[in-house]
């Protein structure tokens, strides 16, 4: 795929955490370049700015989930989405926090004093982080067993099964894939079981080509077609796409009408708009709704080039 040269100027020209990706997915660089300027996140931009909110406890904004966006959770999950380098002292230490503080007797991560069982999105999204930044604990493998008991018949995961859900829910089904992705890639590969559960829920997207109710085909929630960085637990169907090419999933006709929309959302000069911020509170802000979005631009065009690749 061609991308004009101001374009990529543009994204080289953002934060060491868009730099390192551009130039690793659009392939516009060295490896040795490509590390460097990943080495720069825990030192500048917004990945030290993040470490540097870091408390000496280890967390962050004194809490482990519900302050979004500026909990332990979701900064560690920004971190892995900038792509800090795994191994990092604080982060580790985070990990560890995270995984005592949540851990439950039923194998997934509950930190919430009302709920008598685990959170399944949240179990996928600490499945995520601890696989990423390859935390090594036993019982990283009982989140993983957890979340594949909770696979529900159509082929998703619903955090309100518990209530009597019988239909997946796009939100928690991405979480789950992204942290069963993560463990396999990281600690089992060649794991059979994992790769049919990722099946089965690439499958539920499927069918519902990304964004439309399988009974009526009409579009399941307008905000799933706009495009939100940083994600948080929030689908959207960039995010979802995403997904497919980290992934390198194969090609499906079900997948034409979420690219077109991609397509679609390209701005006359090239770009991507920031089109949704989830309502919390930020640290800093990275962009702004309603602008031109490096974030939204750099997946954009990472999907589009992996997309291309499999229509050769």
């Amino acid at each position: 795929m061609l991308v004009k040269n101001e374009i990529i100027k543009w994204l080289l020209n953002g934060d060491p955490s868009l730099r390192w990706q551009t130039m690793h997915y659009l392939n516009v660089s060295s490896r040795s370049k490509i590390l460097a300027e990943r080495k720069k996140i825990s030192s500048q931009g917004w990945g030290a700015k993040l470490l540097s909110y870091q408390q000496h406890d280890g967390k962050w904004a004194d809490s482990l989930y519900s302050r979004k966006w500026i909990s332990t959770t979701y900064t560690m999950l920004l971190l892995k989405n900038l792509g800090l380098i795994p191994g990092h002292k604080p982060v580790l230490k985070a990990c560890k926090i995270l995984l005592d503080e949540g851990f439950y007797e039923d194998g997934g991560i509950n930190y919430f004093s009302q709920y008598k069982h685990s959170e399944t999105c949240v179990t996928g999204i600490i499945l995520s982080i601890l696989s990423y930044f390859h935390f090594e604990d036993p019982r990283i493998k009982s989140l993983v067993s957890h979340l594949l008991q909770q696979q529900m018949e159509d082929g998703g995961w619903n955090c309100r099964s518990y209530k009597g859900a019988t239909h997946s829910s796009f939100h928690t089904t991405i979480n789950v894939l992204e942290g069963l992705k993560e463990y396999q890639r990281n600690y089992e590969p060649d794991n059979k079981r994992i790769s049919k559960s990722i099946s089965k829920g690439i499958e539920f997207l499927l069918v519902h080509k990304f964004f439309r109710s399988h009974r009526t085909g009409n579009i399941v929630d307008s905000k799933m077609t706009r495009f939100a960085f940083p994600t948080g637990w929030r689908y959207d169907v960039l995010r979802a796409l995403d997904f497919f090419q980290d992934l390198n999933a194969s090609k499906d006709n079900r997948i034409n009408e979420a690219i077109e929309l991609v397509i679609k959302r390209k701005g006359e000069d090239g770009k991507w708009q920031l089109q949704n911020r989830h309502a919390g509170r930020y640290f800093f802000e990275m962009e702004i709704v309603g602008e031109s979005s490096r974030w939204n631009t750099l997946r954009a065009l990472r999907i589009l080039k992996w997309w291309e690749n499999k229509l050769d």
